[in-house]
């Protein structure tokens, strides 16, 4: 079974199909879908948790400017007995219990990633939602050429993520004003970037680069020496 991808000019225009590299875009392996199912999200869970910065931070009472004594005598004076200014049940004191800068990055294995990102680059060519780009060229930003070249490739609503090869200025500052679209590098392509987005658009420099970087390595003939 090979897949393929309608492939279109710079300018829109449907130009034929593009055929998928089994070794990334049909992956078939003995692993049930609950297994499957498990290691997505096991990525996935660790892909968002090193995004998460841990940085919030609350001063407790020791770390709140002011005197330690207490305010009040112990007993005697009908009142509470209550500690310092510091105390948190008083305004500016500090705060008990409160979050701590915390390190959430683990990680994530290779193989585990690399097998996660050929799950879900699968499911979207199995949907027939992945879209091939002859180039793009831009001489300069021009969101307005961007937006109609978006729209005549997938005119349907839904998250688009447009994978490049290199990083080009002019290209990322075209398409990063359009609503629901997101960009990558081939390169840096990960599971859970092709998951939250419905279309995957690739250019045909993009794709050569997706199976370079995850595809089966190739094997290399060597001649037999006489």
């Amino acid at each position: 079974m090979m897949l393929e991808a309608i492939k279109y000019s710079s300018k829109g225009d449907k130009i034929g199909t593009v055929q998928l590299d089994d070794s990334v875009f049909l992956v078939n392996d003995t692993r049930p879908d609950d297994k499957r199912n498990a290691l997505m999200y096991e990525v996935i869970n660790m892909y968002l948790g090193n995004q998460r910065q841990g940085t919030v931070s609350v001063r407790s009472r020791s770390e709140v400017r002011g005197t330690t004594a207490k305010m009040l005598r112990q007993v005697g004076s009908g009142n509470a007995r209550a500690g310092s200014r510091r105390s948190p049940i008083r305004v500016g004191g500090g705060v008990a219990l409160g979050p701590r800068p915390k390190d959430w990055y683990k990680q994530i294995p290779k193989q585990k990633k690399r097998l996660a990102l050929k799950y879900a680059l699968t499911a979207k060519a199995l949907s027939g939602n992945i879209f091939i780009l002859e180039s793009l060229n831009f001489d300069e930003p021009n969101t307005r050429t961007a937006r109609s070249l978006i729209d005549v490739i997938i005119p349907e609503k839904g998250r688009i993520l447009l994978v490049i090869n290199d990083s080009d200025m002019n290209v990322i500052k075209s398409f990063t004003n359009i609503p629901n679209v997101e960009m990558d590098r081939a390169d840096s392509l990960f599971a859970y970037e092709v998951l939250k987005s419905k279309y995957l658009i690739l250019t045909e420099e993009a794709l050569r680069s997706v199976i370079e970087c995850f595809g089966a390595p190739k094997r290399e003939t060597v001649a037999n020496k006489s």
